[in-house]
């Protein structure tokens, strides 16, 4: 079963994650391809984070498992824009 502060500190990844991926998707809209390692990254980190609470909502209470779902779409959502942008 998956403790509460594995999940609390997973769910904090995950914002971190969605931060500064939205960061780097502003800078991508404005400034082209300047930065494009950057952009990997953020886009690697929304992955990362995405298959940890794959992996984590496995060992979750139905609870947690509602939270982590939440959190997935976000990510999904965050990563399907990154992917969407013309940059």
């Amino acid at each position: 079963m998956a403790t509460r502060q594995s999940v609390d500190q997973l769910l904090q990844q995950c914002e971190d994650a969605i931060n500064l991926a939205q960061d780097q998707y502003k800078d991508a809209a404005t400034q082209q391809h300047y930065n494009d390692g950057n952009y990997t990254n953020a886009l690697q980190a929304l992955e990362d984070a995405y298959n940890d609470l794959a992996k984590l909502s496995f060992s979750a209470n139905s609870q947690q498992r509602e939270q982590l779902h939440r959190m997935r779409l976000q990510l999904q959502q965050v990563q399907n824009n990154m992917i969407l942008l013309d940059h």
